[in-house]
């Protein structure tokens, strides 16, 4: 026998003392974490014990022999005390400290579980067993690299086994590579067909991975097989909730609710399907009760306060609303509803206010391409900033290519990004150099005048920046980033018109231009427009604190001391 179970008797135990990755799309099903039958354990510790050098010193099978029989009979305390006899006096005996974890694990002390089988497997590093026990314990700890290389080893010296495949696909999964989790997961499937466990979480896996009818197919083979598993309801109602089969959603989902009536996910997830079906009543009951368990969700609270408008609770809709836009202040819908509100109660100024802020701030929202920005290369920033700390730019280059595999980047793009990074890095020579060099690859990319441009401003040469912003547009006359920017010169010239002109075409998101916008209009006596933009500096530029200074100074200094008090500012 090994360590490990069958037939569904799994490792329940870590899931339950360690709350073993409960993240709504990361969840694994507790089944496959029963508690360890005591009795394979020992009998696997025994019979390693006959695979090792160990083996020969005679008192050590007896003993085992003797724990096991001690466990046997309800008496965990005697056996652990004789393990613990055992290694004091065979320090280095692998299958003891297999015993001693398991023990340990059974016994609810996970921690000190977890560092034995750590132990076990510095001194036996091919045990398959330990390799999975402490692959599962790095995964509960959020170890999720160290994880992923402990169960790769473990999935070579098991590679039938579908326990270990299983948790292979998990830590895969936390390490972004799902096309590897699934692989694994399939593996897993294939070991042990009839485990519903198994087939739950493969179609967890492919729902994540948007392949969702296929999911839900296996979402409902493992309920024929298993139909009492944990989140399994919730898993299938989600999956129906994607594919807009709200009657089968809002079935699974109030049974998943009425299952666990503590489970936010799920409580969340019948709100959110009544909401779509339009039962505001059962809607709003549904977010009151997940708002007692978690008070502050801004996605939450934009849903009760969407019910409460459809049920002309509107002074309850505005509190719950404005709430919404403390907690979040660029949630758009928020505004939407309140415009409702308002114009419910008969504020006809303040519907008509919450309207314009709402369509402005869209405006923006709508205009920014799906990508913006250097979004895209997000992923590799850090990489790349300590490469060029290196002085390893080719390194550089060959992660920027790697990772833009396939898509419409060129190698130009590459030197505008390293030459990007370079000037956020103080390293002007280089920078430019890079910019320069993507220009001579290809004159017409995107980006090369505009990060010059920027560093001429911050060096105060606007004639040159000007060029530069101007060649940009040359190549791309909707190049939001050198609309704006050109903006900002014509602002510090004073040349408000043009300066608010030029920023309302880029559609600028930027919290700092923004309150040039903002002032722009102060000085072209646009207060109503100035009022607006400012409230769009509060949303976007909350986290920067001199920044709200500087616009609450503005604000009062333009006759706006009670929108700048009703901005908190």
């Amino acid at each position: 026998m090994k360590l490990r179970d069958r037939g569904g008797e799994v490792r329940k135990a870590i899931l339950t003392l360690v709350g073993f990755l409960r993240k709504e799309s990361d969840t694994w099903s507790g089944n496959r974490l029963c508690p360890i039958l005591l009795l394979a354990a020992l009998f696997a510790a025994a019979v390693q014990a006959q695979n090792t050098p160990s083996s020969t010193e005679s008192p050590l099978m007896p003993q085992l022999h003797q724990a096991l029989n001690l466990a046997q009979h309800g008496d965990r305390q005697g056996a652990m005390n004789l393990v613990l006899r055992l290694l004091e006096q065979h320090p280095d005996f692998a299958p003891a400290l297999k015993l001693k974890g398991m023990l340990l694990e059974e016994a609810g002390r996970t921690t000190e579980a977890a560092a034995a089988y750590e132990e076990g497997l510095k001194l036996a590093p091919n045990d398959g067993d330990l390799l999975l026990k402490a692959g599962i314990y790095k995964l509960a700890a959020g170890q999720k690299e160290e994880a992923l290389k402990v169960l790769q080893h473990c999935v070579k010296v098991l590679p039938g086994d579908g326990d270990a495949q299983y948790y292979l696909a998990q830590a895969y999964h936390l390490n972004g590579q799902d096309d590897l989790a699934l692989r694994a997961i399939r593996l897993s499937a294939k070991a042990e067909p009839d485990n519903p466990s198994v087939l739950q979480k493969y179609g967890e896996l492919l729902c994540s991975t948007k392949d969702v009818q296929a999911g839900l197919d296996w979402l409902l083979k493992a309920q024929r097989l298993d139909a009492t598993l944990p989140r399994l309801d919730y898993d299938i109602a989600r999956a129906h909730y994607t594919l807009m089969d709200l009657a089968d959603a809002e079935k699974f989902a109030a049974r998943a609710a009425a299952a666990s009536p503590s489970d936010v996910n799920a409580l969340r997830l019948l709100a959110e399907v009544k909401l779509k079906l339009s039962k505001w009543q059962e809607a709003e009951d549904a977010f009151q009760r997940v708002r007692l368990l978690k008070a502050d969700d801004t996605e939450l609270l934009l849903g009760l306060g969407h019910c409460q408008v459809e049920l002309k609770n509107y002074p309850a809709a505005v509190e719950t609303l404005q709430s919404v836009l403390r907690l979040e202040p660029t949630q758009l819908l928020a505004h939407f509803y309140l415009s409702r509100a308002y114009a419910g109660m008969g504020r006809t100024a303040d519907a008509e206010h919450e309207a314009a802020l709402h369509h402005l701030m869209m405006d923006r929202a709508t205009f920014v391409r799906s990508v913006t920005e250097g979004e895209r290369e997000n992923g590799i920033r850090a990489q790349v900033r300590q490469c060029l700390k290196e002085h390893r730019e080719q390194d550089a280059l060959r992660i920027y290519s790697d990772y833009l595999k396939g898509t419409a980047a060129t190698p130009a793009d590459a030197h505008v990004f390293i030459g990007m990074m370079y000037l956020f890095l103080g390293n002007t020579e280089d920078g430019l150099r890079s910019l320069h060099q993507a220009l001579k690859l290809d004159p017409h990319v995107r980006g090369a005048h505009t990060y010059e441009g920027i560093l001429a401003l911050k060096e105060n040469d606007p004639n040159k920046a000007e060029s530069e912003f101007n060649a940009e547009l040359a190549n791309d006359p909707n190049y939001q980033t050198a609309i704006a920017e050109l903006g900002e010169i014509r602002y510090h010239q004073g040349r408000w018109a043009e300066a608010a002109d030029q920023f309302a075409k880029s559609q600028t998101m930027t919290p700092e231009l923004l309150y040039q916008l903002c002032d722009s209009y102060f000085h072209l006596g646009k207060t109503q427009d100035a009022d607006l933009t400012a409230e769009m500096v509060a949303a976007y530029g909350r986290s920067n604190s001199e920044l709200m200074k500087e616009l609450a100074v503005l604000l009062r200094s333009n006759g706006q001391g009670e929108l700048a008090q009703r901005l908190g500012l």
